[in-house]
């Protein structure tokens, strides 16, 4: 017991230093562990299997994409009234007109009423005087009913020869049938070298232009055999014709040159 006395403080040392050599070698594997259980919980988040994400539903932005590519067009013409008051016109007799619309007058409100073609007209008239069996040509008539002047639509004669050009029209290439009694000649057009046949009975026609009536009904006017480049007036405004198809006539105003087309009238 004296030795234990004499003895304590040491052996408790001995027991502190020996709990603390304990410590110091558990450390290691305290490390190791805490390491080991870092590891799997790093591994239970970042290797866990990723769901899809569900699918994103856009119909909504679509459908303001779809509204944002469609612009919106606002109309404020005719009939629409909001900068366009409605404005009336008096007519050369004396009559008011409502502008609702704005083509009451003017070519928008005419219509053609007729359209008749007009034809470039050959035909074979007679054989030149013959010598010696051998006529020296042949009259052929030529009638253009579309020509400009109208003295350039009387019907006029010339005579052709065998590969002779006759008024930059046409070329004589054949002569069928006896010289002095043929009973038909192909001649050649120049501006299409088209064969065409003419006989004493049968002429050649071909369309080369339109003749037009037209009506307007505001001033319940009718101008009647109209001609690409003669004038008209409507709604006191002066318009050139500058063509005339099967069903239609084209104007232009004379001062501003603003082409209209004129359609054929249908009926009801």
């Amino acid at each position: 017991m004296d030795w234990f006395k004499k003895h304590y403080e040491k052996i408790i040392l001995g027991v502190v230093l020996a709990v603390a050599a304990l410590a110091v070698a558990a450390v290691p594997i305290l490390i190791s562990n805490t390491r080991s259980q870092l590891e799997e919980q790093r591994n239970r988040i970042t290797r866990r299997p990723i769901q899809p994400l569900p699918q994103l539903d856009l119909a909504s932005m679509e459908s303001v994409l779809h509204r944002l590519e469609t612009p919106l067009h606002l109309d404020f013409g005719r009939p629409h009234n909001l900068f366009n008051p409605v404005q009336w016109q008096r007519t050369a007799g004396g009559n008011l007109i409502k502008l609702a619309r704005g083509t009451e007058t003017g070519p928008e409100a005419a219509v053609v009423t007729a359209i008749r073609p007009l034809h470039l007209i050959l035909t074979f008239d007679s054989v030149g005087p013959v010598t010696d069996g051998t006529p020296s040509g042949y009259l052929i008539g030529i009638e253009r009913e579309a020509a400009s002047p109208p003295t350039g639509r009387r019907k006029r004669q010339v005579f052709a020869r065998l590969n002779e050009k006759r008024e930059d029209l046409f070329t004589l290439r054949e002569v069928q049938g006896p010289p002095e009694n043929p009973t038909a000649l192909v001649l050649e057009l120049s501006d299409s070298t088209e064969r065409v046949v003419l006989s004493k009975d049968q002429p050649y026609r071909r369309v080369e232009g339109y003749l037009a009536d037209l009506r307007y009904e505001p001033e319940k006017r009718t101008f009647t055999g109209r001609r690409v480049g003669d004038r008209i007036t409507l709604a006191g405004e002066d318009y050139n014709i500058v063509a005339i198809t099967e069903n239609e006539v084209v104007v232009s105003h004379r001062l501003t040159g603003k082409k209209s087309t004129i359609r054929m009238r249908t009926e009801g």
